[in-house]
């Protein structure tokens, strides 16, 4: 994604005990497992579903 406009988010913690929104969010991310990095267009779409699951993700700035 050369536009610059990018976000990488790592999974931090698990997705046991989560409710279904949460749980729907960690995988529309494409994050799979804790530690698991994705690199993912910042669209209003992404950022809303992070903050969703902020307890649950790290943001990691590029």
């Amino acid at each position: 994604m050369p536009d610059g406009k990018t976000i990488r988010v790592r999974q931090d913690r698990s997705l046991i005990g989560r409710n279904k929104v949460q749980r729907a969010c960690i995988r529309g991310l494409g994050l799979r497992r804790i530690g698991h990095v994705v690199e993912l267009k910042r669209t209003p779409e992404v950022l809303g579903m992070i903050k969703k699951i902020e307890f649950m993700v790290t943001v990691l700035e590029d």
